[in-house]
């Protein structure tokens, strides 16, 4: 790890926390900073089969960490977005990695096709 204690979680990094996982809970409780992209924030929520008491503990979730908005007045987000999808990322994915990336944090996630962008970096869940 290159020290950097603030990271941005993707949506499979968010499942796998609320999910139980106790070793990245624990890693986060050492954090600076955690945040997701207001993308994981809408693609937890239309999970199909998600419960109330789901929703809820996601709600509860979001009140803890910064949802990072989606706004065009980040000029250096929309700039690291159409960067990152030069690598094939969908834009969805792009825009995750560029939060990140905009944040200067590590992207938290389990999902490989963020390798392909090389100034991206991950930590897997």
């Amino acid at each position: 790890m290159n020290g950097n204690r603030r990271y941005i979680l993707d949506t499979n990094a968010i499942i796998s926390l609320l999910s139980g996982n106790l070793d990245l809970a624990k890693h986060l409780d050492n954090a600076d900073y955690v945040g997701i992209s207001v993308i994981s924030y809408f693609e937890f929520l239309v999970f199909d089969g998600l419960t109330e008491k789901d929703r809820t503990c996601f709600y509860e979730f979001c009140e803890k960490v910064e949802v990072v908005p989606l706004n065009n007045e980040n000029k250096q987000l929309v700039s690291q977005v159409m960067n990152f999808r030069k690598h094939r990322l969908k834009l969805p994915d792009a825009i995750i990695a560029a939060t990140a990336t905009v944040n200067n944090a590590v992207l938290i996630t389990n999902d490989t096709h963020f390798a392909t962008a090389p100034t991206l970096i991950i930590q897997n869940c």
